[in-house]
């Protein structure tokens, strides 16, 4: 088992964002802006405050005017590696792939991120966070918004299944998570795979634990989603942050 603290993190930011159309016609989806950032920007920041300053981003739609914005990451005080995508994404365990393939993320644990989120939630709680010999992830769950009421996954004994057993509830998965590289062993390098079939795989074999959070999440997937974003955050206000 590892002892070592977590440096690293990837933000997942290669989709289309079609949903939030027209707005991502010509703007790629991270560089949507919340609260007068964009949204990407939140996560760099609240990782960059939370001792996480090498960072990974896959990008694919707009991937230039993604890298021209953000550059280096010097502005923000972190090392931003990217791995770029041919014009179609190769979805998100296809992507974690092609960036340990690359060496853009080192083979170790890393902090998981969609790009498309915004939450209160600081990420200093995942710092410290050291996988299990036989664990492939730990996955951050949240209170079932209305546009997933069904949820995605339930919490038994503390490992994360797609099945709820008795009383147990359904939770969303959040888009964090504390990631191994060994989730995505065995995929074939340029092709596209999904993260959620893995992710099950690796529940019946009792490899997934997860918790649920209290803070405040929403999917900015929907314009009127991100309507909501910039009304929360104008009545409660922000810091530069995720740990607002």
């Amino acid at each position: 088992m590892s002892t070592s603290r977590i440096t690293q993190a990837m933000i997942l930011a290669a989709g289309k964002g079609t949903r939030l159309r027209p707005l991502t016609l010509e703007t790629p989806k991270p560089l949507v802006e919340v609260a007068g950032q964009p949204l990407i920007v939140w996560h760099i920041k609240a990782l960059q405050a939370a001792g996480i300053t090498d960072i990974t981003i896959n990008a694919s739609w707009l991937a230039d005017k993604l890298m021209s914005t953000l550059g280096d990451g010097a502005q923000y005080g972190v090392k931003l590696h990217w791995s770029v995508e041919d014009d179609e994404p190769l979805e998100t365990a296809g992507g974690i792939f092609q960036a340990l393939q690359t060496a853009k993320l080192r083979d170790e644990p890393f902090i998981l991120v969609n790009s498309d989120v915004w939450t209160t939630y600081d990420f200093t709680q995942l710092q410290d966070y050291t996988l299990g010999a036989d664990q492939c992830a730990h996955l951050l769950l949240i209170d079932n918004p209305a546009h997933n009421s069904g949820g995605d996954f339930a919490i038994n004994n503390g490992l994360a299944s797609e099945q709820a057993v008795g009383d147990a509830d359904k939770y969303t998965f959040a888009g964090i998570s504390v990631m191994s590289p060994r989730l995505v062993d065995g995929l074939v390098s340029g092709q596209p795979a999904a993260l959620a079939p893995l992710l099950k795989q690796a529940m019946l074999k009792f490899q997934i634990t997860a918790e649920v959070i209290a803070n405040n999440w929403v999917d900015v997937g929907t314009p009127e989603r991100l309507t909501q974003v910039n009304e929360f955050i104008d009545s409660h206000g922000a810091n530069d942050h995720l740990g607002a």
